[in-house]
């Protein structure tokens, strides 16, 4: 069953370019936002509805907040509605990352060299919650806890994105084994315009770009940029903060860009409002090699998110009967468990190994991690004092 739009594009570019602005936090705020803005303020749709779109976005790979944003658009003015909500909701973000890539070269003295470094002590803060958090919702018992350990011995021994898709393929079997999926009911039901034809359409598109776009890397660095991030935008699992090794293992061990590059930006990632993913924007205008700039920040971005949009739109029409499939969620909770421990070997490294230098950077990160878990502090005040922080040891 299909839903005729009952808006604008323009309506829904206004409604996420607000979201876009003011959205702080990461996903799990994301969604409370368009909780509050789009079911509660406007009655787009219902909280059953809503919630069934969440359950659905955080099944699958991709940036969940923004695969919401973009059903959302759909629901509501059709195609061109996805467009407008993605837009929207990623463009204030990736301007102002895009204008840090392109100045925080010429950021001199102990003042500028102290925030960046401060940036990069932040990023453990972060991490280190991610972790905790994930831990604590995707591996509850002792059988999802061993498959995140096994999925960190595994990137010991096979690190780089080879690991990171056998720690998933490991985690999704070892879930069908034990059979933890109840395939209870979930309430709600998600209309939308979208075919199984179309759906087809998405998911051949998506299938050949990840297959074809590594035979194709090899021609030119515009053809390898985009299977980097195509890639990494198709593993990830588990949120917005697993994009981080993924992204490292293209960028970093490529040599594209220095780890201190990468920490600092990934800091100042998280005291912008809108998607994590953003973060490419970032990565792309300071790859060394030419594409950068402006022309490298924007093919990351697409590339990124790109493989998320194209499998959302494949499962859509069939969502209603995947959902209640015992094997489906036991194969994701599996999953899900080998993401935690992917994170968990990216808070070593690079984080860890590459931010903190003595006792003092320990103690500093320290603080910032008991800021946002004890103290609940909003990330972008905890990277604010993150940076004076680094300013603070710079002048000692």
């Amino acid at each position: 069953m299909t839903l005729h739009p009952k808006g604008t594009p323009t309506e829904v570019f206004g409604a996420f370019l607000k979201l876009g602005l003011t959205s702080f936090g990461g996903p799990i705020a994301h969604l409370g936002y368009f909780r509050d803005e789009i079911v509660t303020r406007r009655r787009w749709l219902s909280d059953a509805d809503y919630a069934d779109l969440v359950a659905l976005c955080q099944f699958m790979p991709g940036p969940a907040s923004s695969k919401v944003g973009f059903a959302l658009g759909m629901m509501r003015a059709g195609w061109l509605g996805a467009l407008a909500a993605f837009v929207a909701f990623t463009l204030p973000s990736a301007l102002i990352l895009l204008a840090f890539a392109l100045t925080a070269s010429s950021v001199s003295g102990p003042i500028g060299a102290g925030a960046l470094h401060g940036l990069k002590v932040v990023a453990v803060a972060i991490v280190a919650q991610a972790v905790w958090g994930m831990a604590r919702g995707l591996c509850p018992d002792r059988e999802r806890a061993t498959i995140a350990v096994i999925a960190v011995a595994m990137l010991a021994f096979l690190p780089g994105a080879a690991g990171m898709m056998g720690a998933i393929a490991m985690g999704g079997l070892t879930g069908l084994v034990l059979s933890r999926g109840t395939g209870s009911p979930v309430a709600g039901h998600i209309k939308v315009p979208v075919t199984k034809i179309q759906a087809g359409i998405a998911l051949v598109a998506f299938s050949v770009l990840l297959l074809g776009l590594p035979l194709l890397a090899g021609l030119s660095q515009w053809w390898a940029l985009l299977d980097s991030f195509y890639r990494a935008g198709s593993l990830v699992f588990g949120g917005g903060h697993v994009v981080l090794p993924l992204l490292e293992t293209e960028v970093v061990a490529s040599g594209w860009v220095t780890p201190d590059q990468f920490l600092a930006g990934y800091g100042a990632t998280q005291a912008v409002p809108g998607p994590l993913f953003t973060f490419a924007a970032y990565l792309g205008a300071i790859l060394g090699p030419v594409p950068n700039g402006v022309v490298g920040a924007t093919l990351a971005l697409l590339a990124v998110f790109l493989p998320g949009f194209l499998l959302l739109v494949a499962v859509l029409p069939f969502w209603d009967d995947l959902r209640v499939k015992p094997q489906a969620q036991s194969a994701m909770q599996g999953a899900n468990a080998a993401v935690v421990g992917i994170l968990g070997a990216a808070l070593y490294s690079p984080v860890f190994t590459n931010a903190l230098g003595n006792m003092q950077d320990f103690a500093l990160a320290l603080a910032c991690f008991v800021a946002l878990v004890m103290w609940r502090a909003a990330p972008w005040l905890v990277v604010l004092v993150g940076a004076i922080g680094g300013v603070a040891l710079s002048l000692l």
